[in-house]
């Protein structure tokens, strides 16, 4: 209790900063901040300045390993292992949430009430008042299958004996689909010509030699098949063996090899794996031999008919994961039970969550692996909301990723409520209007990649717009509307869509010119796009989805752009291009061409070190002699984009190939990268447009591109219209899903949906120039793109 007199300050209230020194995270450069607590702080600069590597690599990342060291040994053993960040003093840290934009996850057993919890409580009140009642909560989840057993069991203890006993559980799974709520159909026209034998080369599966000892060699020489007949001729046994006999063992030229039906095998080769970390011609050839349709047996609601046939007020839990959370808040709302009034109240408050945050359009049924990066990352802020935990530090990774301009306001609004909490909140971010929120903002630059890493300023946003950096400059930035606009040159038709809440949507998406479609999130604009026109012939689809590749993925393998370089180093020297690849023959024995040795830890982070027999340079001593326009292998994946399109453009090193390449990933803003930086450390904006570049020397007439200013800095937005303008005027036809003001304002035509999200939504309620949606300010968009033109 203080005393009259006292002013002395406690010694508590003193440690009011987070304070870092010596930051050297990837590109930072000895960064050293101080970052007031219990305030919002933004994070600002170009896209790869070095905002991540601050925040989420270091500051996050250390909090999150301090935490894990409080637990056991044998606790820490299931934990993820965290190395400690690259930074002298991190002082004042509090305990980090991290909310970002990964996508969340893409198992499609996986949906938007299973990772709020929603469902949870929603089967615990089914089994509650469900009539007629089916069992305990876990007849109502999808994830649970039946079970019933008998038997004898034998108890060990004092003098064994065995006891009878039986077991049951209801669980909720349909089991046509697994509780997936689709069943997967193989065409096996895709997987082989029924006009040839197997002797011909019948099979049409990629990989699958004719010589192949595992694979059809097998078939032919089981002595199930007869190899010489056409496959159109085989009896209804040997079908059956040659598509599901049971795994079998046969003995081929003397090898003992197991023999299973073609379609089992196809299933564990290709379709256990995640779709996205096939190969591009084997993702191709399981998108056309996998057809996916509604189960039948549950229509799609993943549950059994005993889940479905429970009803509360005429509603069942498949009825009620099926409406959008602003119906399903209204409906918890109304029931008046109370044996189950605090299970309500907290359903009630997340179902309030979801329509606060803007995705009450969202069903609490839609698969997560559905949802966008600035959706997935709402979804994940749900859990946080009404926490009554203080004095936390929260992350949050460009919040307003995929909002509609409407919807930032409520954005603020909520993160000024967790700072207001006593909170301390970090947003990395790129939106003035967030930044012109900020207690205190950090600018980071003044380049990207080895240009950046350091601060270039840090104050107020008053002192950021008075200040000469890059954000100071271009904080007021506004587009103007084209004074003229292209004319298409025809039209892409659009009949009928009725994709998710698209409500028969017929529309001409116009071709030969920059199209923009908006409307506020969950309107249906990815619906229409990705539903009626991504997939057509000549459509090239550039989205957000992650890349996946380790740490041994870099540009210039995701590119193709190793291949031209390997060549023209192998003609130059004579010798097989196998020897310039870190990952075949040229490697480095030591460390398998991996440039650093780890040492696993067990339960403590494992630690990397650079390896001493190549020094990180990945390749044997021998091949770093081979040189090509006087640099070796290594010298040349250190090099800039920007670097490498001057070294392979003339000389002695002069490759059109990978020059071809280089300037498409100059085009898109990458020249700071380096050719052998891992994937892995690539921000969401550098992953989407390395994707851009590697699509642009693909043939297509149509490009979509889904929100490609995510991740963009104000000036480098500038520079992605100077190259949607040259796509356009080289012929191509650019489709773009877009929130920011300044592509809307340098559209030739925009489309816009709405009115509203979910079924408020799904309709075009505008089309035509940017100028006319201004005049008109018929639709939110237009409102908000008439008072960011200043018109």
């Amino acid at each position: 209790m203080s005393r009259a007199g006292d002013t002395q300050p406690h010694i508590a209230d003193s440690h009011d900063l987070i304070r870092v020194h010596g930051a050297r995270v990837n590109n930072l450069k000895d960064v050293s901040i101080e970052i007031p607590k219990r305030r919002l702080t933004v994070f600002t600069g170009v896209s790869g300045s070095g905002k991540s590597s601050l925040v989420f690599n270091t500051i996050a990342a250390e909090s999150q390993r301090l935490i894990n060291e409080t637990y056991s040994a044998f606790v820490q053993g299931f934990m993820p292992t965290l190395a400690r960040p690259e930074v002298d003093v991190l002082e004042g840290l509090t305990t980090a949430i991290i909310v970002d934009q990964q996508r969340m996850g893409g198992d499609t057993r996986s949906t938007v009430g299973t990772a709020t919890d929603a469902n949870a409580m929603l089967r615990i009140l089914f089994s509650r008042l469900g009539t007629p009642h089916i069992g305990p909560p876990s007849a109502y989840s999808f994830n649970t299958a039946s079970v019933k057993a008998s038997g004898a069991i034998t108890v060990e203890r004092g003098n064994k004996k065995a006891v009878k006993a039986t077991f049951s559980r209801t669980g909720g799974m349909c089991t046509e689909c697994e509780g997936r709520g689709t069943v997967s159909d193989i065409d096996l026209t895709q997987l082989y010509d029924d006009s040839k034998s197997l002797a011909e080369g019948a099979f049409t599966i990629p990989g699958w030699k004719s010589d192949s000892f595992w694979t059809v060699r097998v078939y032919a020489e089981s002595g199930f098949l007869d190899p010489d007949k056409p496959i159109a001729k085989f009896t209804k046994k040997e079908m059956q063996d040659f598509l599901y006999r049971e795994p079998t063992k046969v003995k081929v030229e003397g090898v003992n090899l197991t023999y299973e039906g073609l379609i089992p095998k196809i299933q564990k080769s290709f379709l256990s794996k995640d779709k996205d970390a096939l190969q591009p011609h084997i993702r191709a050839f399981v998108e056309r031999a996998v057809t996916f349709t509604t189960c039948p047996a549950c229509e799609g609601t993943r549950l059994s008919e005993g889940a479905r046939s429970s009803k509360i007020a005429g509603i069942s839990i498949a009825d009620a994961c099926a409406m959008q959370t602003s119906d399903l808040a209204a409906w918890i709302a109304g029931l008046d039970e109370p044996s189950v009034t605090p299970l309500l109240t907290a359903l009630g408050q997340t179902l309030d969550s979801f329509v606060e945050i803007g995705l009450g359009y969202l069903a609490l049924d839609r698969p997560a692996g559905t949802l966008s990066g600035g959706e997935a990352q709402r979804v994940k802020m749900i859990r946080h909301l009404g926490s009554s935990l203080t004095d936390t530090t929260y992350v949050f990774d460009e919040p307003t990723a995929g909002l509609h301009p409407h919807d930032i306001q409520r954005m603020n609004n909520l993160l000024l409520r967790l700072r207001d909490k006593g909170n301390t909140v970090l947003v990395v971010e790129h939106k003035p209007e967030t930044i012109a929120v900020a207690d205190h903002v950090v600018d980071l630059g003044p380049g990207a990649g080895t240009g950046g890493g350091t601060v270039c300023f840090e104050g107020t946003v008053d002192g950021l717009r008075a200040s000469d950096t890059v954000t100071g400059r271009h904080f007021d930035d506004r587009s103007t509307l084209k004074a003229e606009t292209r004319e298409p040159t025809g039209a892409l038709e659009v009949r009928g869509a009725t994709t998710n809440n698209l409500r028969g949507v017929d529309v001409d998406i116009p071709l030969g010119v920059l199209t923009v479609v908006t409307g506020v999130a969950g309107s249906g604009k990815s619906s229409l796009i990705h539903g009626s026109v991504a997939g057509r012939e000549g459509v090239v689809t550039v989205d957000q989805g992650a890349i996946r590749g380790s740490r041994r993925s870099n540009p210039a393998t995701y590119t193709g752009l190793l291949d031209p370089i390997r060549k023209a180093f192998a003609k130059a020297n004579d010798v097989k291009p196998a020897l310039f690849s870190a990952n075949s023959e040229g490697a480095c024995p030591t460390c398998n061409g991996a440039g650093v040795v780890f040492t696993d830890l067990a339960m403590m982070a494992g630690v990397a070190t650079v390896c001493e027999e190549c020094e990180g340079k990945r390749f044997q001593a021998s091949v770093l002699e081979y040189r090509l326009g006087g640099r070796d292998i290594s010298e040349v994946l250190a090099m800039s984009v920007a670097e490498a399109e001057e070294f392979f453009g003339s000389g002695d090193a002069r490759t059109p190939a990978a020059h071809r390449v280089l300037e498409r990933l100059v085009d898109v803003g990458l020249g700071y990268l380096s050719l052998g930086q891992p994937l892995t450390t690539l921000s969401g904006g550098e992953r989407q447009r390395l994707k851009l570049a590697t699509h642009m020397g693909e043939k297509g007439g149509v490009y979509v591109l889904d929100e490609p200013t995510t991740g963009l800095h104000l000036a480098d937005v500038e520079q992605l219209l100077g190259l949607l303008d040259r796509l356009v005027d080289s012929g191509k036809s650019v489709i773009v899903i877009e929130h920011h003001q300044a592509v809307m304002a340098h559209a030739d035509r925009i489309i816009d949906l709405g009115p509203g999200a979910g079924h408020d939504g799904g309709t075009v309620v505008f089309k035509g120039t940017p100028a006319d949606l201004v005049a008109a300010r018929s639709t939110l968009t237009g409102e908000h793109l008439a008072q960011y033109v200043g018109a």
